[in-house]
């Protein structure tokens, strides 16, 4: 049976930190609505999709975020994918200092949450299914019962502790290793 590992096995949260800036990822704001109706948000990289039977995706919130409130309380939320251009839209809804963020932003009514259009390359509306505890944060998985999306535009991405674009060329450029190719461990007949 394996070990529960002690205080002294558990890298530091600085090492923990470097590592995950490793892995690259899209940059979303999940928003919803609270009690009073007053529109919630924050910037969340700390999703993935789940399952496609039924659709589900899980966002990652701080367990003390007015956002996770609203969205537990709501039962609905939105996750706007941030597209290229964004960046000063993550800033301003990854910053818990800063309010009236949606005063500063364009956004509508969605089916399940405020929709920052303007600035998305693409919008899940969900329904929350569960949640589990995630130590400093809680895991929200949404069934996801609409989708909207903005052909055309890049996504923010962020990884290495900076924001950066999705590169155009790299649709145009060849697969690294192309499906034809030969395995490997297989020479090619030439």
């Amino acid at each position: 049976m394996p070990e529960t590992p002690s205080a002294a096995d558990v890298v530091s949260l600085d090492a923990f930190r470097s590592l995950m800036s490793e892995f690259p990822t899209g940059v979303a704001v999940v928003t919803s609505f609270d009690p009073d109706g007053e529109p919630r948000g924050m910037t969340c990289s700390a999703l993935c999709s789940v399952t496609g039977a039924p659709p589900t995706l899980l966002v990652c919130l701080r367990r003390e975020s007015p956002t996770l409130d609203a969205v537990t309380r709501c039962g609905r939320f939105a996750v706007n994918f941030l597209d290229a251009e964004a960046q000063h839209v993550a800033e301003l809804f990854g910053s818990p200092a800063k309010t009236g963020r949606f005063d500063l932003v364009d956004w509508s009514m969605g089916r399940c949450g405020p929709h920052i259009a303007e600035h998305a390359h693409a919008i899940a509306d969900c329904r929350v299914a569960r949640t589990g505890d995630g130590g400093s944060h809680v895991v929200v998985f949404g069934e996801v019962s609409d989708v909207t999306l903005h052909r055309g535009r890049d996504p923010l991405l962020y990884g290495r502790r900076r924001y950066n674009v999705w590169p155009e060329q790299a649709a145009r450029r060849p697969a690294l290793c192309p499906r034809d190719a030969p395995p490997p461990d297989q020479p090619s007949e030439t």
